[in-house]
């Protein structure tokens, strides 16, 4: 299946038999005014050249953005925010019911040269392999809906001097609060994140106790990522919120574990265990081991026995 891309708001527009936008760069749509001309225009690949912040609710189809095929468990409000030349994969609604909500298209030129411009990329939504979409409760829809609406009323009142800046800063408000949102999710969504760290303590493990850290070197953050499909600051906002523990905090226990295992349990060398927990040096290995003990590894095994 090709991917559709999509240059401007305006192409966007005419695309779903919209009226021509107020805005030229940024733009909020309502998926009830949304025309499909065939039921195939929902089983499609779509990219766009500009940023989308969209709230839908009462779907019944299929989206994949990355990695993720998105699975809906609150009944209100689910945001999914894509950054310019991202895939997301729509298929078909399952019972042809069409979703309800709003989507928010905001191109790069309009927030050229302003805060915005640098702190966008700051949010982890937009990360192409964040694990979940954003979903919300009732209050919080209600309340994007709301901010969504404010940006609206305001592109399309008379331009002046103050419109764009206005605007900024109510896109800034509005993706302040999906931070806050995206941080609730991972206290009230806590099944889909102990599964996580589950699969990220069975890949540590599988690593740990196999020959794969002598011939492929140290457990790194990235190799995580990329065998879970989710971004550094995805894993590192997760294990913080689980654990109280950065990725590579929790890496560097678990590789401590086994050291201590070793240590008290073969008699092999310092150099050895560390060669084998994937160290290049042997002295990285007893500085880290000190760092969580207080001890060297000869105290350690001293201490034991």
């Amino acid at each position: 299946m090709a991917v559709q891309f999509i240059k401007t708001i305006t192409e966007f527009h005419e695309l779903r038999g919209l009226p021509k936008p107020k805005h030229p760069l940024i733009s909020l749509i309502n998926f009830a005014d949304v025309k499909y001309s065939s039921p195939q225009q929902h089983d499609i690949q779509l990219s766009f050249s500009f940023y989308t912040i969209s709230v839908k609710k009462g779907m019944d189809h299929k989206y994949k953005y990355g990695e993720q095929e998105y699975e809906f468990d609150f009944n209100n409000g689910t945001v999914f925010f894509m950054a310019p030349n991202q895939v997301l994969k729509v298929k078909a609604p399952v019972n042809g019911v069409r979703p309800s909500g709003w989507m928010l298209m905001i191109h790069p030129d309009f927030i050229w040269n302003t805060s915005l411009a640098t702190t966008i990329h700051q949010n982890d939504f937009f990360e192409y392999s964040v694990n979940e979409a954003l979903f919300l409760s009732e209050d919080e829809e209600q309340n994007m809906i709301l901010l969504l609406q404010n940006i609206k009323k305001e592109y399309e009142a008379a331009i002046d001097q103050f419109s764009q800046n206005i605007i900024i800063s109510q896109i800034e408000t509005l993706l302040n609060y999906s931070q806050r949102y995206y941080q609730r999710q991972f206290i009230t969504r806590k099944k889909v994140n102990h599964t996580i760290l589950s699969q990220i303590d069975q890949l540590l493990n599988q690593r740990i106790h196999s020959a794969e850290l002598a011939e492929k070197g140290s457990i790194t953050v990235q190799f995580l990522c990329d065998e879970l499909h989710i971004s550094p600051s995805y894993l590192r906002s997760l294990l913080k919120n689980l654990i109280g523990k950065t990725p590579q905090e929790y890496i560097h226990s678990k590789l401590i574990e086994k050291a201590k295992e070793k240590l008290s349990t073969t008699t092999l060398s310092v150099g050895e265990i560390a060669y084998e927990l994937g160290f290049e040096f042997p002295q990285s290995f007893s500085k880290l081991f000190k760092k969580y003990t207080k001890q060297t590894p000869m105290e350690f095994r001293a201490g034991f026995n």
